[in-house]
């Protein structure tokens, strides 16, 4: 009988206590592995995963992009082209400079060359009627020295034009393979006294290259 009791006593409270148990929601543990999943469960929530980032996809900058032999077509088929796709920018007027200048007297000491050759030709042609431009004022041996003077500059200038054009192309060239060499602090360039000299009375410099 006592027995009977107890259990009638302590039934209500089991009955509470499983009540109790089962309205407690249940949230599922998300596995690490999850991460990857379309969608994220928070809280109960549903939420939509913000879109990857393409940066990562495109990592390299203009120098990792860099191709010396378009630097170095550039310059040929334009000059100037090849120092603007280097990005060296302060270089391409001194090109077009140096070119205008060549051209410039190339120009001017052909003029001045085919002036004097015809001077020439009119005073040693043997014709009295045949008058030169200075109207006889400079002898035939005069004459002959300028304009094989006026045709030498005219040949200097055609060279400084094919040197500077050359030279054009070397250094698109030159820059664009050091596109990417390391300029940094680490790297130090300099000249000092070279104390060997100097100990002799004798002045002199040393070039000195310090990695750090």
């Amino acid at each position: 009988m006592p027995r009977v009791l107890l259990v009638l006593l302590l039934l209500p409270a089991w009955v509470s206590a499983r009540a109790q148990v089962d309205v407690i929601p249940t949230t599922a543990v998300l596995d690490s592995a999850a991460v990857a999943d379309p969608l994220i469960v928070n809280g109960g929530e549903v939420i939509e995963p913000a879109p990857a980032s393409h940066s990562t996809t495109d990592t390299l900058d203009w120098r990792q992009r860099h191709s010396p032999k378009r630097a170095t077509l550039y310059s040929a088929v334009l000059p100037g082209a090849g120092q603007i796709y280097n990005h060296k920018y302060w270089k391409a007027p001194i090109v077009w400079a140096g070119l205008g200048t060549c051209l410039y007297f190339v120009q001017r000491n052909g003029k001045e060359y085919r002036r004097y050759k015809d001077a020439y030709i009119a005073v040693t042609d043997g014709d009295p009627t045949t008058i030169d431009e200075f109207e006889g004022r400079h002898s035939a041996a005069q004459l002959l020295d300028v304009t094989d003077t006026y045709r030498k500059w005219r040949d200097m200038s055609y060279i400084a034009t094919g040197l500077v054009y050359i030279l054009n192309i070397v250094d698109a060239s030159v820059d664009a393979n050091f596109v990417r060499f390391d300029v940094g602090r680490d790297l130090t360039v300099g000249l000092q006294p070279a104390f060997g000299l100097t100990a002799q009375r004798a002045p002199g410099l040393s070039l000195y290259v310090a990695l750090r």
